[in-house]
């Protein structure tokens, strides 16, 4: 019904509103520049739209999630933005029902993410900006997991997001972009991050 619907949509909106500051900052931290963190919290809300909700159990975290890989994109970008499209929806869990064609965009997509964070940042680098960034990790929890000091923690902070932004590039290991490829996945899937924590620590253990 139309009231319903007007309801719903007012809801939603609310929703979105209550989580924007948290995902504004989190653009913002990656991007540098207030007008790109709000065009990509736009995007985000576009793509919201789109999202079957019944199907998310955290919105925030859903949200946190994409709003990171619509930065990443961004980030990744050297053009123009939108260059590789980001999928608009990060299921909590595999769904048997997708679409193979749009599964295997979506790994793409993520595969791209993958690259930049291997190709541009140090894995201290790399496990400090994926903890805080991509899941919100408090810096001393982030100083903690890695046993480092918390101002250790957010300098690598900075530098991770000044060489996503920049033009520093290291091959990366096909080894290595499969094995933080598929945490990444399985971390979004059902929402346990213990894996990909693991995988990061080790690459920092390792180097």
């Amino acid at each position: 019904m139309p009231t319903s619907d007007a309801t719903a949509t007012v809801e939603e909106a609310a929703d979105f509103q209550d989580v924007r500051p948290r995902l504004f900052g989190i653009a913002y931290r990656m991007l540098g520049r207030a007008a790109d963190a709000e065009d990509v919290v736009q995007d985000v809300w576009v793509r919201w739209q789109g999202v079957d909700r019944e199907g998310v159990r955290d919105r925030a975290a859903f949200l946190a999630k994409v709003t990171t890989r619509v930065a990443l994109n961004v980030v990744g970008s050297a053009r123009v933005r939108r260059e590789v499209p980001v999928d608009d929806r990060l299921p909590e869990r595999a769904s048997t029902a997708d679409d193979p064609t749009t599964m295997a965009e979506r790994s793409d997509d993520m595969a791209h993410a993958v690259r930049l964070l291997l190709e541009r940042l140090s894995p201290r680098e790399r496990a400090v900006f994926v903890l805080r960034e991509a899941f919100d990790y408090p810096f001393r929890e982030i100083a903690d997991t890695l046993a480092i000091s918390d101002a250790n923690a957010r300098q690598l902070a900075r530098r991770a997001r000044a060489h996503l932004a920049g033009q520093r590039h290291e091959p990366a290991r096909p080894a290595d972009l499969d094995r933080l490829l598929k945490a990444f996945l399985d971390a979004a899937r059902v929402g346990e991050v213990a894996d990909l924590e693991r995988v990061l620590v080790d690459d920092v253990v390792s180097s």
